[in-house]
């Protein structure tokens, strides 16, 4: 989440809105053949190596069984993308950028999620990160150096999944040959492989509808910048979903319905305690942010930034009642149909608005789709999950979210641009919302503090 921070400011200069939207519409297309390689089955294979995490021949089986697949479609999907690369004007960024379904070959990451083994993963993510914040600073240095940006973006992630490998013979075991069935699930990948299609299509469409319709590398590179903060921010937010999903999972293999209830009250308030202040920050902050942190030209960033912070609310919601729920707890179809519909708004509101406001339309579109799926979603799970006790988990955060929104409002006109200045604001903005939390005695705020200080008590002694 930090790295974005490190090195945008780097790259928006280096390469400019141009290069950069150049690398996003590249990667917008490669993401199609990344989806064909992954299908559903990250997804499958998270959620079945929890229903038999304790069984050690059990997720033997589901592993190789899950992986053989995954490397089939892998290559299938690879041998696809280098013939298309060759008919491409930009050959050479193509060709770099087919390691990422290489690197869906070696991915293992899924079944350590679903082992809830969360540091292995953790781990790799820092190093990894580390190298390849050290390698842009190194070898991209002019806006002719984006074949060795991209390069640098995919090779480090296909090294970050050969690793885990190592870590595997501790886990599974070999299984003989003859019980390889990798095709036997095929129709429940497939289940999961039709709503990440859905997803796909709101989530990378957008970059590529911007290239097509508006023939500009420039408002896909502004549309870039501003949807890499607002997903940064995101993931603060939806990172709670990576360890529910196997523990969710879990709790209803073994019929603990009531237990599974409350784990997804406390999901969603989790989601409007940390989304909230995240999304009206963002929307408080822009202004001074904006200028210093991308530089001369980016101007337009400010207002789509202001936009795409409302998916933190809504990709927050969705995430909970779709990949925490509906998911582990074998509601597929259903997820798949919200999905499909979320698609289809994204899809015909990208095609019109993009037409008249460009990337703004686009950003336009995202959020419209997304809060459509977490409206769609909450209606249809609401027998076993009240809408009403999920809106009034929110109203402590509404409240403190409106009165810092409020104070940033004031004290950003009154600032000039700057990073001293944009820390002002995101300590005045802190210190205002959970100050509130306080002062109304916020449970959930309280009980979680109270938690983390007897942890680092215990720790010191």
């Amino acid at each position: 989440m930090l790295t974005p921070l490190i090195t945008a400011p780097y790259l928006a200069r280096v390469l400019g809105a141009d290069g950069i939207g150049t690398i996003s519409y590249t990667d917008s297309v490669v993401a199609y053949f990344v989806l064909l390689a992954t299908m559903g089955i990250s997804t499958y294979g998270q959620r079945e190596i929890s229903y038999v995490q304790n069984n050690m021949s059990g997720r033997s089986l589901v592993f190789w069984n899950t992986k053989v697949l995954e490397i089939i479609t892998s290559a299938v999907s690879f041998s696809a993308f280098v013939i298309f690369s060759f008919f491409q004007e930009n050959k050479l960024i193509y060709l770099i950028f087919s390691i990422n379904i290489l690197s869906v070959l070696m991915d293992v990451t899924w079944f350590f999620q679903g082992m809830e083994e969360f540091g292995k993963t953790v781990l790799r993510n820092i190093v990894v990160k580390l190298l390849g914040i050290i390698y842009i600073f190194l070898f991209v240095k002019t806006s002719d150096d984006i074949a060795a940006y991209a390069f640098g973006t995919c090779f480090f992630a296909f090294i970050a999944n050969v690793s885990l490998w190592f870590y595997l013979p501790k886990y599974i075991d070999k299984i003989n040959f003859g019980e390889l069935h990798p095709f036997k699930e095929f129709k429940t990948v497939l289940s999961l492989f039709i709503p990440t299609v859905a997803i796909q299509v709101y989530t990378v469409l957008d970059k590529t509808m911007i290239g097509i319709i508006t023939k500009s590398s420039f408002e896909n590179g502004y549309y870039e910048q501003a949807i890499k903060i607002s997903k940064m921010a995101l993931m603060f937010v939806i990172s709670l979903g990576t360890v529910m999903i196997p523990r969710i999972g879990f709790h209803y293999e073994q019929k603990q319905l009531d237990e599974v209830k409350r784990l997804m009250y406390r999901a969603y308030r989790f989601v409007w305690f940390l989304g909230i202040p995240l999304c009206f920050g963002l929307i408080g902050v822009a202004s001074n942010f904006v200028p210093w942190f991308f530089g001369p030209g980016y101007e337009k960033v400010i207002g789509l930034l202001r936009i795409l912070a409302f998916l933190i609310l809504a990709i927050g919601i969705n995430n909970v009642t779709g990949m925490q729920y509906l998911i582990p707890t074998k509601k597929q179809n259903t997820f798949t149909l919200t999905v499909i519909i979320g698609a289809l708004v994204n899809f015909v509101l990208n095609s019109i608005l993009i037409f008249f406001l460009q990337s703004i339309g686009a950003a336009i579109a995202s959020v419209a789709a997304e809060a459509a799926i977490a409206v769609i979603q909450i209606i249809i799970v609401r027998k076993e999950l009240s809408p009403l006790t999920i809106l009034k988990e929110s109203i402590n955060y509404l409240f403190a979210g409106a009165v810092m929104s409020l104070a940033l409002w004031k004290a950003s006109g009154c600032l000039a641009p700057s990073a001293l200045n944009t820390m002002l604001l995101v300590v005045i903005g802190g210190c205002i919302y959970f100050g509130i939390l306080l002062i109304i005695r916020d449970t959930f705020f309280i009980t979680n503090i109270k938690g983390i200080i007897i942890k680092l008590l215990k720790r010191r002694s």
